[in-house]
């Protein structure tokens, strides 16, 4: 190959290495000049157990922190309930006497009267007991005459006194069988001069019959069972069992929520008893709420459920939104100084609404976080 051929083979080549050298040291120096950007500040930087916020973190525009306060704390408690009527204002109808019944005035869900006719039982019973008590009129009339009789004989000194005493004794004996034939009859609710077998039941309180348990037609023989029941449920009870632990919070007057099933909106009303012993089976006590029940929306026999307030006490509580949960346990982030925030572990009571009441762990007039305090946790 001659000299020129060569010079003209490589000449190309080395003007392409000079050029691709001249790029390379051009960069190269372009990116000596510059400056290397400086490193973003975290948001959060962990110093020990301390979390702290630098001056540029966002997280300072979204936390809310504000100081606690030590207030008066009244915390709720719920109790099964169910309401109930008033024990004095109902009654279970029992015969006084077995019978059959004839007829009956008043059917389920009537509204009576005190002194009402209920029903009318043909009771042999009652039969006997009007002869036994005509019996014993009879008998107590002639002692009478008898002994009148013996008492003038004796003032004329004619009778005996033997016979005078006799007399006497068979007098008292007649009063006190007369006397007993017509507290029989009394205690059936008929007069004690009457006669025949029909027995009239009548109502000894106004109000509506809320059960009924025969009918026409019916022989009546348990003294036990009652035939009908006479409620006036224009006063009723809501009744709640208390366990044994919640005793020293329960007091006469305390305020109530009570929440139905049927309705959405809850009652409002006070404890007008507590009971005096405790049941030995449940270890609970009885506690009575009474509520005026003129519009009949009450129906014993219905649940319920009542929230009362415990007695006040002095206390801490807090939004619901600062406490933090972290595995099982519950904590609240403490400001110790501007924008530095400490974990706190909490011991938390009852929830009062949107709060929640803490027994340990927080004081007065410390400042915690009460909004995104979710954002610090890690």
């Amino acid at each position: 190959m001659s000299k020129t051929t060569i010079s003209n083979y490589y000449l190309p080549c080395a003007l392409a290495v000079a050029a691709f050298a001249l790029i390379g040291w051009n960069v190269v120096g372009l990116q000596a000049g510059e400056k290397p950007e400086p490193k973003a500040e975290p948001a959060l930087v962990h110093d020990g157990d301390l979390l702290r916020l630098p001056e540029k973190s966002p997280l300072r525009r979204s936390l809310v922190v504000a100081p606690v306060a030590g207030q008066s704390v009244q915390a709720p408690f719920i109790l099964p309930a169910v309401v109930e009527a008033d024990p004095a204002r109902l009654v279970r109808i029992v015969p006084p006497l077995a019978g059959r019944i004839v007829r009956l005035d008043k059917q389920l869900g009537d509204a009576v009267r005190a002194g009402d006719a209920l029903l009318e039982i043909d009771s042999p019973e009652l039969a006997q007991a009007h002869a036994d008590a005509a019996k014993a009129r009879a008998a107590l009339a002639l002692a009478r005459r008898n002994l009148a009789r013996q008492q003038e004989l004796a003032q004329a000194d004619i009778a005996a006194q033997h016979d005078l005493e006799q007399a006497q004794s068979d007098y008292a004996q007649a009063a006190s069988e007369e006397a007993r034939a017509g507290m029989r009859l009394r205690q059936a609710g008929v007069a004690a001069d009457g006669n025949g077998g029909k027995l009239v039941v009548r109502s000894p309180i106004s109000g509506r019959v809320v059960s009924l348990a025969a009918a026409a037609g019916a022989y009546w023989n348990d003294a036990t069972a009652p035939l009908m029941t006479v409620a006036d449920l224009s006063h009723v009870f809501v009744s709640a069992n208390a366990q044994e632990k919640d005793l020293d919070q329960l007091y006469v007057g305390q305020k109530a929520s009570i929440k139905l099933d049927a309705y959405p909106a809850p009652l409002q009303g006070q404890v007008g008893y507590v009971g005096e012993m405790l049941d030995a089976d449940t270890r609970t006590v009885k506690v009575r709420l009474p509520f005026d029940n003129r519009d009949g929306r009450l129906k014993p026999g219905m649940f319920a459920e009542a929230t009362l307030l415990a007695r006040a006490h002095a206390g801490i509580v807090v939004p619901m939104a600062a406490v933090i949960q972290s595995g099982f346990a519950s904590r609240a982030f403490v400001e110790v100084k501007p924008w530095q925030f400490q974990p706190r572990e909490l011991k938390l009571g009852a929830q009062i609404g949107e709060q929640v009441e803490v027994l340990a762990g927080l004081k007065a007039g410390e400042r915690i976080v009460v909004k995104d305090g979710v954002l610090l946790n890690d």
